[in-house]
């Protein structure tokens, strides 16, 4: 029983730290717990459910920013959707956007783990997070564009990106905040948008664990409130550091590193444990 608080409280860790970084929380959480010993599917299921907490974190980060955003909602009208309301409207266009596109990869998530063996399962996380970092490569902030808001077009293109995150190994801070980068907006508003949309991202995705599992994801309740209370807590200590650390990483090579070594490490356990 103590070693289920011990991975408890370093899952959780990892979560709150990992969260603000663009390297997928979601897919080192996940191969940290089929390294354990978890199935996969029970490893995909908490690493979800651990959005909940950090989501939460972020909200308290960023509460003035919500408490102005949702001051004028009210006063929303389509002809002024992405003029005066323009970070409302984004938000749950995005929203809406990602559900679909969530739901769909969730589904196929369900499926194809469900048939992996043995290091499969890892190896797949180390390919999407390789891919994760050739997409952050690719995406250079426009130093001068300066803060702009954003429009129909970053709503739909950033939910996509989004719902696709739903896959352990796809960075979902990676994959926005690069769609946004791509659609000329600077480092710094990029990465805030992106945090700002996390939090109705991160809650949908643990309440979907739940709805899908029909409570808890496999696991005893008093490590999970262990976990989901560290995972709160230092993603809440910790955003504002990490979010001066990514302006000044590559975390595209993170990224890439920390995926090839699951895809080697995938790889072998396949081959030594193939069922």
């Amino acid at each position: 029983m103590a070693g289920e608080f011990v991975v408890a409280f370093l899952v959780g860790l990892v979560q709150g730290v990992f969260e603000w970084l663009p390297i997928s929380s979601e897919g080192n959480v996940a191969i940290a717990l089929r390294a354990l010993g978890r199935s996969p599917e029970d490893a995909v299921g908490y690493a979800l459910f651990l959005h909940v907490p950090t989501a939460i974190a972020a909200t308290a980060y960023y509460r003035a920013e919500f408490r102005e955003v949702l001051a004028g909602a009210l006063d929303w009208r389509p002809a002024s959707a992405f003029d005066e309301h323009a970070v409302l409207t984004y938000l749950v266009g995005a929203m809406a956007v990602s559900g679909v596109v969530g739901i769909v990869a969730y589904a196929t998530l369900e499926a194809v783990v469900s048939e992996l063996a043995g290091g499969a399962f890892v190896a797949l996380v180390g390919v999407l997070l390789v891919l994760t970092g050739v997409v952050q490569r690719y995406a250079s902030p426009e130093i001068d564009a300066g803060e702009k808001d954003p429009d129909a077009v970053d709503a739909v293109f950033v939910g996509a990106m989004q719902g696709l995150a739903i896959l352990p190994g796809v960075s979902r801070s990676g994959t926005t905040a690069s769609a946004l980068l791509f659609r000329g907006h600077d480092g710094e508003n990029a990465f805030r948008l992106s945090f700002l949309l996390s939090v109705p991202a991160g809650l949908s995705a643990g309440a979907l664990e739940v709805v899908q599992q029909g409570g808890l994801p496999g696991v005893a309740l008093a490590p999970t409130l262990l976990a989901l209370v560290v995972a709160g807590v230092v993603g809440y200590l910790t955003i504002d550091a990490l979010m001066r650390v990514v302006e000044r990483v590559s975390f595209w090579l993170v990224c890439v590193a920390l995926g090839s070594l699951a895809i080697v490490g995938g790889g072998i356990l396949y081959v030594a444990f193939p069922a």
